[in-house]
């Protein structure tokens, strides 16, 4: 249990009419800037893989059954050893206070009224301690984990390690899928930088500066270097105690790689179209992968989860759990902390709407069978 101090986030009304996810987006565009708009909604280059990631999911078709028992009925899943009341988490979102005051303090306390997971970015704008209080003091909030990027600097990592260890954090999840930053032009046009107020006050220090002879690329002779390789994910299972999840694998060979060396779980991701344009919907990356690694490996998925539909058509395609972005963090500016457990709640409600107009009991029951072929 931590000893930090559970603060209270400031609590606000709902906008009126919020009757699903995407009408949260209204009022969130009123109360925040055109530049953290284009950081937190766009997509690198043309926003294919952006776009396609909503589309997948809307071309995906329920096959319900009719006449079923379903009393006693539940959202639970089991995940890393433990029950969660269901299977929603939030996705690692950084920089969080460019959206409200509260930032990651008030997804916290959302996600622990929801009983829902979260995992809390590097870059998140408010430390990790303060992040970890308020779900640590719930038993019914869902798991803690922590978002890593590498940084090519042993000491800093193996101290990061250990903080994120001591906070009360239960398990760690790599990005591998974003070495680089994609080319946002959204984000470029509308010329964004982070204020002096918000950093990623996580992580101290300065990084090494780019030492680089002439005519050599800042890309392939400056930044790859640095970059994490399987070598690196060996020395992050030997440094610290808590499971490792890779986020961003979309690829059958890495995902076979990844578990042979002992990975506990991959988060099925193409970086919310943020990265590489042109990847695959994480809808269409989800069932090769579970098809290669078999039922016991752990796979969450995230990108374009907008309704409880989209939730029950994940865990067909083979997920054990979803990761919820952009779509909290628009109820977190249009209503701070209440917005996002308001948010999660509707959520929850269609995916327990969708189970019992498809005749599924419980998640376990949730397969291939339960979507129309196509």
């Amino acid at each position: 249990m931590s000893e930090q101090p559970v603060k209270a986030p400031a609590i606000e009304p709902l906008p009126a009419g919020l009757a699903n996810l995407a009408d949260f987006e209204a009022p969130a565009r009123a109360r925040v800037d055109e530049q953290a708009w284009a950081y937190l909604n766009g997509g690198a280059a043309d926003e294919l893989t952006l776009c396609a990631n909503r589309t997948a999911w809307d071309q995906l078709r329920l096959h319900p059954r009719v006449l079923r028992d379903l009393s006693g009925g539940h959202t639970r899943v089991q995940l890393l050893g433990r029950e969660l009341q269901h299977p929603i988490l939030l996705a690692p979102i950084a920089y969080q206070r460019l959206f409200h005051a509260d930032g990651e303090l008030a997804m916290a306390h959302a996600a622990a009224a929801q009983s829902a997971g979260l995992v809390l970015s590097a870059q998140a704008s408010v430390t990790m301690e303060e992040v970890a209080a308020p779900m640590l003091a719930d038993p019914q909030a869902g798991p803690l984990w922590f978002q890593l990027y590498w940084r090519d600097d042993r000491d800093f990592m193996q101290a990061l390690l250990q903080r994120v260890e001591r906070a009360g954090y239960q398990a760690l999840v790599l990005t591998v899928d974003a070495p680089v930053h994609g080319a946002r032009d959204r984000e470029r046009r509308a010329g964004f930088k982070l204020p002096d107020h918000i950093r990623a006050v996580n992580l101290g220090g300065r990084k090494k500066p780019l030492d680089l002879q002439p005519g050599q690329s800042a890309l392939f002779d400056g930044l790859m270097p640095r970059a994490a390789t399987w070598a690196e994910i060996d020395w992050l299972r030997e440094h610290s105690r808590l499971p490792l999840l890779l986020k961003g694998v979309s690829h059958v060979d890495d995902a076979k790689l990844a578990m042979q060396r002992g990975v506990a779980g991959l988060v099925v991701s193409n970086h919310g179209g943020r990265a590489l344009d042109t990847l695959p919907a994480t809808a269409e990356l989800l069932p090769p992968l579970r098809a290669a690694l078999g039922p016991g490996a752990l796979l969450l998925v995230d990108g374009g989860i907008r309704r409880g539909t989209d939730v029950l058509k994940a865990m067909a395609l083979g997920a054990n759990a979803v990761l919820l972005g952009r779509p909290y963090v628009h109820a977190l500016a249009a209503a701070g902390a209440l917005g996002v457990a308001h948010a999660l709640r509707l959520l929850r409600d269609e995916l327990e709407i969708a189970m019992a107009l498809t005749g599924c009991k419980t998640l376990d029951e949730a397969a291939p069978q339960l979507l129309w072929p196509t």
